[in-house]
């Protein structure tokens, strides 16, 4: 069967298209929108003649570059999406890291001169964006992220949200946010998302700070660990949580497929990835 033969149909409501043989399904992707204005697609159960077909499909409507990620051990599939015009973008590394401070090192001790740590349950919303937006700017493969405020909300205060171990530091003099430290309460395991301090306020120990009072939460929890992912040529945050004791235990590939030259958008109906798709950052 060739990939000619193969019937593609949209399927509403949402960004899913479903590659059809006759009226059996052999494969399907769903496409979605990130803040940072990169499209995303996932597949499902695809027979590898229709990657052709769909990726054709979703390039019609979006008539941009189109990303994927998969596992790093998954050499199958990294030479599957390489023929049908993909290439690495980037690589990132998961790293278990360990919540007990006798094993981390990390000591929650008291807020510097001038410092106040609040929960992110406690902060203004709109400067609790601006924060995220501004932090992810020195994210590798998330520069250009700018939230939508409908959009922040409904992913930052969801059920995996923990005042506890999502933990900003303000400055008392001027009121501006500095530094923040966000621990999703996922199944399984805690995840750390996001941490980071915006350029002006570094070289003052807030990230492990924050680091560590949150960590010692989880440990009096009783979490021992916490997963985290880090792109590879993040140095500064690679250096962070390594010296706590961080562990690498495997990792994933960003793939690029680059929109043909000339490629037009026939229409881009959603902004943002939907709900529980992809990785929460």
């Amino acid at each position: 069967m060739v990939a000619s033969q193969l019937r593609v149909v949209r399927s509403p409501p949402g960004l899913v298209w479903r590659a059809l043989e006759a009226e059996t399904e052999v494969g399907a992707v769903t496409a979605f929108l990130r803040p940072d204005h990169r499209w995303f697609v996932t597949f499902e159960a695809c027979r590898e003649d229709a990657f052709g077909p769909l990726l054709a499909a979703v390039t019609g409507n979006t008539g941009s570059a189109l990303y994927s990620t998969l596992d790093d051990g998954d050499e199958h599939a990294l030479e599957v999406l390489k023929l049908n015009g993909f290439s690495i973008a980037r690589r990132e590394s998961t790293f278990l890291i360990p919540t007990d401070p006798a094993v981390s090192g990390l000591r929650a001790g008291a807020e510097p001169d001038g410092v106040v740590i609040i929960s992110g349950a406690d902060a203004y919303e709109d400067q609790l964006r601006l924060l995220d937006d501004g932090l992810r700017q020195d994210v590798p493969g998330a520069d250009g992220w700018k939230w939508h405020p409908g959009d922040f909300y409904e992913e930052t205060f969801d059920s995996q949200f923990d005042p506890a171990t999502y933990l900003i530091a303000v400055d008392t003099a001027s009121g501006a946010y500095m530094s923040l430290v966000r621990v999703w309460n996922s199944p399984g395991r805690p995840r750390l998302g996001l941490i980071g301090t915006l350029a002006p306020f570094r070289r003052r120990g807030l990230a492990t700070m924050l680091l560590a009072r949150a960590f010692r939460v989880l440990h009096e929890r009783g979490k021992p660990d916490v997963t985290a992912e880090i792109d590879d040529t993040n140095s500064a945050s690679r250096s962070l949580l390594l010296r706590p004791g961080a562990q690498r235990i495997g990792g994933s590939i960003e793939v690029v497929r680059q929109a043909p030259v000339a490629a037009t958008a026939v229409r881009q109906p959603h902004r943002s990835r939907p709900r529980g798709g992809g990785r929460r950052p």
